[in-house]
């Protein structure tokens, strides 16, 4: 018993003081994890099934379908599939207030690329920059940069490109019920979400992407 309170007294109990919309938030990120995880999964499963039922005199085919999208996912190409196009603005009472319109800030954007990752976009192109696995948006001697490259001051577009339409009307009703616009807002800006399209092109990476550790593979080798 003495052992028992002296470990009781040394290790008090961590009580979890967040509250219930803390926790429900998390528990909304977690979902939404577990949510793309299985898509993938679904992904890859139709992959396969392709893999096996293509017919023996034309595995060539899906082997290029396969390489294009690859390309079209790292940048490669350009992405083309269903989307959306926003676009960043200044606010009308900065406007009215004659304000001095800034440039937008990289923890801004780092969220809205974050919180559409999160809503399963497949593609994004910030001011005409396509991002990919190895972009960074950080601040450059007082400017916002993505790939290096410069973001102009709004008004400018934002692209987000998806696997089906049914994904960007799903993505849209997301932004709308989230935060981002009263984040935008702050800073004197405002989103205006377009309509979502069938077919949206974003962009491919028009800078050489560096590979670390991979040499090229010679016959012979």
């Amino acid at each position: 018993m003495l052992a028992i309170q002296f470990n009781t007294m040394q290790s008090p109990e961590q009580r979890d003081t967040r509250d219930v919309w803390e926790i429900r938030k998390e528990l909304s990120v977690e979902t939404q994890y577990h949510s793309e995880l299985l898509t993938r999964i679904r992904e890859a499963e139709q992959l396969v099934q392709q893999y096996e039922s293509s017919q023996a005199d034309r595995p060539e085919r899906l082997v290029e379908q396969s390489i294009k999208q690859l390309q079209q996912d790292i940048g490669l190409i350009p992405y083309e599939g269903p989307g959306v196009t926003i676009t960043v603005t200044p606010s009308e009472e900065a406007i009215a207030f004659g304000l001095a319109i800034e440039p937008i800030s990289p923890e801004l954007l780092v969220r809205f690329v974050n919180e559409m990752n999160r809503f399963q976009a497949k593609a994004i192109e910030i001011d005409d920059k396509r991002l990919i696995y190895s972009s960074a948006i950080r601040d450059i001697n007082g400017n916002t940069t993505i790939n290096t490259l410069p973001i102009k001051t709004p008004p400018f577009e934002m692209k987000i490109a998806t696997d089906s339409i049914e994904t960007v009307e799903k993505l849209v009703a997301q932004i709308q019920a989230s935060g981002l616009a009263d984040d935008f807002y702050l800073e004197n800006y405002m989103l205006e979400i377009g309509e979502p399209a069938e077919k949206l092109t974003i962009t491919s990476y028009d800078q050489p992407i560096q590979v670390n550790y991979l040499t090229e593979w010679k016959e012979g080798d």
